[in-house]
């Protein structure tokens, strides 16, 4: 099975982070980016692509209208770096 496909079959099963899919497919977060958008791309039509947006731990801050998928540096409210990262998941629709 491609890197692709089993990234898009966890991301089925369940909700995860660049993280946590660097942890299970074993590949650097900057390097599933590329490949993320990928799965976004084609998952057009039968599935779609739900982002989880990422948060300020500090003060709250959601960062809802981000188009990059990868994590936020700093909180333009507080300018904390306590960020949680967005999380991703294929829905059918």
């Amino acid at each position: 099975m491609t890197l692709r496909k089993r990234m898009a079959a966890l991301l089925e099963k369940g909700d995860l982070s660049l993280k946590d899919l660097s942890r299970e497919l074993g590949v650097r977060e900057k390097e599933l980016l590329d490949h993320l958008e990928h799965v976004a791309r084609s998952a057009k039509g039968k599935n779609s692509l739900e982002i989880t947006p990422a948060m300020c731990l500090k003060c709250g801050f959601v960062f809802r209208k981000r188009e990059r998928l990868a994590s936020p540096s700093r909180c333009p409210k507080c300018r904390s770096e306590r960020i949680a990262p967005p999380r991703f998941r294929l829905r059918e629709e």
